[in-house]
Formats: structure tokens, C-alpha cells, sequence
């Protein structure tokens, strides 16, 4: 199997994405895709996290990253099938597949749940350094299991800094600092947004009185190492459920 097969077997097609919504993710670095989830899938994902987060405690997040403010996960393609269409949803692989050019695999699937009075983030590429314009390695989707808004730490982006060259650590004072050209994402929950991860990005401050709750399906070329090292951790049940082309897409075939 190759990634254009597992693609295809996952209901990937050359017009699954529109040739606007491609020209809008070339330009800004960034596209919502409204209505991914239903409200009852995340009704359902959120019950999941949450049961997730008071059974592993302490040690919640600790297999990818954990960080003061907020409730972290990681490991979640081997914690509920619920979670699979985060890795095979057709829409999402196809704009993620775009970014990187048909050449991708799952790095990690984590949740971060920014807590009230928490979650501001310097702007950030999710990548070591600066690349050309092009040569993509990296592409995210953050799914929104909340609305977001202005007040509840939305994750503000700068529209066309994946073209710049450099990274906000070199190009800026404070990367902590507003942005003159940031834009925040506010959707509704069960949006999906794919941006590409060398877009500048961070979250903001969580000014409301409840958690803003989110998944992050991050993806990487083939030939990268993933944030979780998804063969070390696969468990036998996952690998027995999935699909070869959900697999191939893991890189645990």
C-alpha cells in the first residue's frame, strides 16, 4: 500500500476538497472545515476526555507533553475508537494531505484543554526551524469540542507566516505579544481546522469561567519521526480494529 491507496480507501478524492478551499489554505496556511462532528460526536469525545482526565491524573498527557494550565492527553488512538476519525476523516486527510504534498502520517493525537485564567501561548511554528515556502514537513488540525471565542482562549494564527522564511523566535520581540495581523479562529464546536504547522499559532488567554477543549491530530511526512512513536505504543487491539489504510496512515502497518 502506498499513501495515495490508503488515501483512497479512507474516501479521499481530487474534489473532496474544493479548488477554493486548497487556494485558501495556500494562502492563509490555514482552512475551518464547519461541521465535521456532530453534536452528539462531541457530546461523546467530551465525556471521553473528560473520564480520561480524572482516571490517569497526575500522569494525564505524559507520553507527548504536559503543560502548566491546562489538562493535557496524548496517546489517544490506542484510549477509544471514538477517537479513529481524527486520523481518517476524509475532508481533514484531504486538506492535510495537501500541505504535504501526499506524503504524510499520523505523529500524535493529543487533547489540550486550555483552564479558566490559563492557556496564552508565544506564537509558535511546530517545527525546529525556519523553511522555504513549499517545503512543508509538518500540517495540524485542531478540533473544536467548544466553541471558540474571543473570551475563551481561541488559537490566534498570522495568515500567510508559513511563507515567510523564518519563525516567530526569530522574527519577533515578544512572541507573547499580540500580533498586528493575527486573526483568532472562532468557530463552533465540531468545526475542524487544518493549518498549516509552520503558520504562526499560539493560544489565548482563557478569560471565561469554563475549559476550552480541543483535539490536535498533527501529521508529518513519511520519512519524519513522529511526536509518539506509534509502534512503540500501538496496542494489539488498536492495530486489530483498524483498517490497512488506517494503519498505513499510522505508520504501524
Amino acid at each position: 500500500m502506498n499513501v495515495q491507496q490508503a488515501l483512497f480507501e479512507l474516501g479521499v478524492r481530487p474534489d473532496t476538497l474544493t479548488q477554493a478551499e486548497k487556494d485558501q489554505l495556500d494562502r492563509d496556511g490555514y482552512l475551518p472545515l464547519v461541521g465535521i462532528l456532530t453534536p452528539e460526536q462531541v457530546q461523546a469525545i467530551v465525556a471521553r476526555l473528560d473520564a480520561l482526565v480524572v482516571a490517569e491524573g497526575a500522569n494525564a498527557g505524559k507520553e507527548v507533553h504536559q503543560e502548566a494550565g491546562t489538562d493535557r492527553l496524548s496517546d489517544l488512538v490506542n484510549k477509544d475508537p471514538i477517537f479513529e476519525i481524527c486520523f481518517t476523516h476524509p475532508r481533514v486527510l484531504a486538506a492535510l494531505a495537501h500541505v504535504l504534498q501526499n506524503d504524510l502520517k499520523l505523529s500524535s493525537l493529543n487533547a489540550r484543554a486550555a483552564l479558566p485564567g490559563q492557556g496564552l501561548q508565544a506564537l509558535h511554528a511546530d517545527w525546529g526551524g525556519a523553511v522555504e515556502s513549499g517545503d512543508y514537513q509538518v500540517c495540524n488540525s485542531i478540533w473544536l469540542l467548544d466553541d471558540f471565542t474571543e473570551e475563551n482562549g481561541a488559537t490566534r494564527v498570522v495568515p500567510g507566516s508559513h511563507r515567510s522564511g523564518t519563525t516567530p523566535q526569530q522574527a519577533l520581540e515578544d512572541p507573547k505579544a499580540p500580533h498586528p495581523d493575527e486573526v483568532l479562529l472562532l468557530a463552533p464546536a465540531g468545526t475542524v481546522v487544518v493549518f498549516n504547522s509552520h503558520t504562526w499559532h499560539g493560544g489565548t488567554l482563557n478569560r471565561s469561567e469554563n475549559r476550552r477543549r480541543a483535539m490536535h491530530s498533527y501529521f508529518t511526512r513519511r520519512h519524519q519521526p513522529q511526536q509518539l512513536d506509534q509502534k512503540t505504543y500501538i496496542q494489539p487491539e488498536t492495530y486489530a480494529r483498524l483498517s490497512e489504510a488506517a494503519r498505513f496512515i499510522l505508520d504501524v502497518e
